[in-house]
């Protein structure tokens, strides 16, 4: 049985989501951020030494990074949401798994960071903000011209860009003036598996 280490607002989330996508059994172990710092709790640290969330155990495997934990599912399920056939398809896969957060997560978090700075941060969120920008607006140019990250299917790297898209409609910019981007985010919404993730986890500020 999986045990999902799950952190209120946050990434893990996502690994809810693509359990209740596979049809996976699993487990949750709920954690509350700190009131103050809004950092996860110590008790993650027992889980793995980064103390941070998402982290999975099965049966005594642990594994942590939201990426990491993504593609060890998709080799569980047998493939399943993994990359698509055609090789054109599984390179967008591929591009899309990894950019979610090594390019794009990157500026929404300084951009948070900076946000709780008194004066200098609000200042500085202002050059931020038109790094963000150049990542909606590519986001938005690429789902002009298909349905789903990858193709014309749904796959890991649609879960995997759930989150900071997530994010940016919340606090970066994302709005009505990208349509293909807001439609996507309604169509991942309505998912069943989504809506009984969302569910199952608990508080979660950005759906």
């Amino acid at each position: 049985m999986i045990t999902v280490h799950h952190l209120e607002n946050s990434r893990s989330q996502r690994i809810l989501w693509m359990l209740e996508e596979l049809g996976l059994p699993y487990e949750i172990k709920r954690y509350e951020r700190d009131k103050a710092t809004m950092l996860a709790p110590p008790e993650l640290r027992r889980v793995h030494p980064l103390g941070k969330s998402p982290v999975i155990d099965d049966d005594g495997l642990v594994i942590a990074e939201t990426g990491a934990i993504v593609e060890y599912l998709v080799e569980k399920a047998d493939g399943r949401l993994g990359a698509p056939a055609h090789r054109e398809a599984a390179l967008r896969y591929r591009f899309w798994l990894h950019y979610a957060e090594g390019s794009m997560m990157p500026p929404l978090v300084l951009k948070l960071i900076l946000g709780r700075i008194p004066l200098l941060g609000k200042s500085s969120q202002k050059r931020i903000q038109p790094m963000i920008d150049n990542h909606l607006n590519y986001v938005e140019a690429e789902l002009t011209t298909r349905p789903w990250f990858a193709g014309d299917e749904m796959t890991a790297a649609d879960i995997m860009m759930s989150f900071p898209l997530e994010a940016a409609r919340s606090r970066a910019g994302l709005d009505s003036s990208r349509p293909a981007t807001i439609a996507w985010l309604a169509k991942v919404h309505a998912r069943p598996a989504y809506r009984t993730a969302l569910e199952k986890g608990g508080p979660y500020a950005y759906a």
